[in-house]
């Protein structure tokens, strides 16, 4: 557990909640400034093969952390040192922990990505990840090994820090995900399969607030929240779903959105709140109705082509009446697939004007992926990734093989889909698109895929999004926002559509860039940008080498192989 704070943090309250200690606040540049606290915060993970039954429908095997689902949240103060002792107790699994959206920024060893910054940790193993608190705000952390986290390798984070709005109360993290009674592994191989005929994955089973919710025979319990009237109260949001775009609201009270990721906005209001896989945000709720008990909703979004068998309810309470099942009504839904908008950071950069983006299309395609050398349909970005987890980017730097100098000639294998960012201190500029499949058949099914909507995330960065288009072809930079952009580290590719995307190249290190729906990141919807291989502070040599005889020893026997991209 994290150490005690006493009187550590003695500027922030409820009517001040924009200030933090010793003269920070929300209004600086974090990425040039931020405290410097000397204070350690350590935890202990181990991830161990068990059952887990979240909404009463019935005991399925999980592979948990710390044996509860989800893990147990890993909180720390803006300037904290954080240390992650990670075991792995399964018998049949490797595994690798990510800490989704940290920028690691000098630490690339610790991102825990299989293949480009570590070899997966194998059964019996312990790794230690480490890392400077740079930034605030709400997050999570996942097994970044396949589609492992659905089956329960995953928890959040809080970085307490200073916040754009004022509030009394900080509820704290309210994961939302859906639940599959097959499991993630199936569910992953059953998606995988109906892609070969451009085919939808199943729908998910249920969809669990904070970790639990009632089944459709009334099994289970929902999450309940007690609140009273005239309070205001922070409730951090966070999608660590699969697969499905997730609709939230609170019956008859707005909410007050402060944070998009771990970026601080201009508060702006919101009935529904949309987020994909690896989305956040903050929000202020006050309780300014008459007492009773209200539904919280968590409906999957059928506008983003997403589907479900059932949907997530809690209910929250007013302090002064007996919990009771609510006949609350919900707010109009929207009937787009839209992220909430506005969304501007609280303080921003104006980014360089840049007329030439460069250019990455998603698309389907074919590639060998498998053992057996088999041609399966799956997602790429320009092509797909495939990558080594006995062989992995960092192995290249820790070799010396990569210099500034050679980055953009070294002859990398297609597989690892690498490209090089621009040196340091330069931007990158990329537009995403949705591009036809004319060249599989049958081309209008599977055209019918590029309306999926894609949530892209980077690892190493937030990046500002200079613009996005739904069922529209990119024009030019007329449409784009260079001076007030939002800024986030997971953002939508619409369907038919097209983001464009900027970040400075000022963290040296192999940095995934993915679509986080975990069936299509597994069947190959990444990249890596390696960014200035000469500058990257490279892991302890004797440690990773360690680890990575210790994997290597463990798959030459293993059970089961790697039969997707790795990731």
């Amino acid at each position: 557990m994290p150490p005690p704070r006493v009187n550590w943090v003695t500027y922030n309250n409820a009517t001040n909640r924009q200030c933090w200690n010793n003269g920070h606040s929300i209004f600086e540049d974090f990425d040039l400034s931020n405290p410097i606290t000397r204070k350690t915060v350590t935890y202990n993970l181990d991830i161990t093969n068990t059952t887990c039954n979240p909404d009463g429908h019935g005991e399925i095997e999980c592979l948990l952390v710390n044996g509860q689902y989800p893990g147990p949240t890993l909180t720390a103060n803006w300037g904290d040192y954080m240390i992650v002792n990670v075991q792995n107790s399964m018998q049949d699994n490797g595994t690798t922990i990510h800490f989704h959206g940290v920028r690691q920024f000098h630490s690339p060893g610790s991102d825990g990505v299989p293949g480009l910054t570590e070899c997966p940790l194998a059964p019996g193993q312990s790794r230690t990840y480490a890392f400077n608190v740079t930034q605030f705000g709400s997050s999570w952390y996942h097994s970044h090994y396949s589609s492992q986290y659905g089956s329960g390798v995953v928890g959040t984070i809080v970085f307490e820090g200073p916040a754009s709005a004022n509030y009394d109360v900080d509820l704290g993290v309210y994961p939302l995900n859906e639940w599959y009674y097959v499991g993630a592994w199936a569910e992953n191989a059953l998606a995988a399969q109906e892609l070969q005929s451009f085919g939808a994955p199943p729908n998910p089973d249920n969809i669990l607030i904070n970790g639990t919710n009632k089944d459709k025979d009334g099994n289970g319990q929902y999450s309940q929240v007690p609140i009273a009237k005239g309070k205001t109260y922070r409730l951090r949001l966070i999608s660590i779903a699969l697969d499905n775009y997730i609709r939230v609201s609170l019956d008859n009270h707005k909410m007050l959105i402060i944070a998009a990721d771990f970026v601080p906005i201009k508060p702006t209001t919101a009935e529904w709140i949309l987020l994909g896989a690896g989305q956040r945000y903050d929000v202020v709720i006050t309780a300014n109705q008459a007492a009773g008990s209200y539904w919280f909703r968590a409906e999957v979004a059928t506008e983003c082509l997403s589907g479900n068998n059932f949907y997530g309810r809690a209910i929250w309470t007013y302090s002064s009446v007996q919990p009771s099942t609510p006949s609350s009504s919900p707010w109009p839904e929207p009937s787009d697939c839209l992220e909430p908008s506005p969304l501007t950071p609280f303080w921003y950069q104006p980014v360089p004007y840049q007329p030439a983006l460069g250019n990455m299309n998603v698309d389907l395609t074919k590639a060998v992926i498998t053992p057996d050398g088999s041609n399966m349909v799956v997602w790429a970005l320009n092509r797909s990734i495939d990558i080594s987890w006995m062989y992995p980017t960092m192995t290249y730097l820790l070799n010396g093989s990569i210099t500034n100098q050679n980055l953009n000639t070294y002859p990398f294998p297609e597989n690892l889909n690498v490209v090089p960012a621009t040196s340091e201190t330069h931007w990158n500029y990329w537009l995403i698109q949705q591009s036809g499949n004319a060249s599989l058949e049958p081309a209008a099914a599977a055209n019918v895929l590029e309306q999926i909507v894609h949530p892209i995330h980077l690892h190493g960065h937030d990046f500002y999004v200079l613009g996005q288009g739904t069922n529209s072809t990119y024009s030019g930079t007329s449409q784009l926002n260079f001076n007030t952009p939002t800024r986030r580290d997971t953002a939508s590719l619409y369907g038919n559509g097209w983001l464009a995307i900027a970040f400075e190249s000022n963290n040296p290190g192999p940095w995934l860039m993915h679509c986080h729906i975990a069936w299509h990141i597994s069947e190959g919807l990444g990249m890596q940008f390696l960014e200035s291989p000469s500058q990257v502070t490279l892991p302890d040599r004797t440690a990773y080498d360690r680890e990575c005889s210790a994997w290597d020893e463990y798959y030459a026997t293993a059970y089961y192989k790697k039969t997707d991209s790795g990731l």
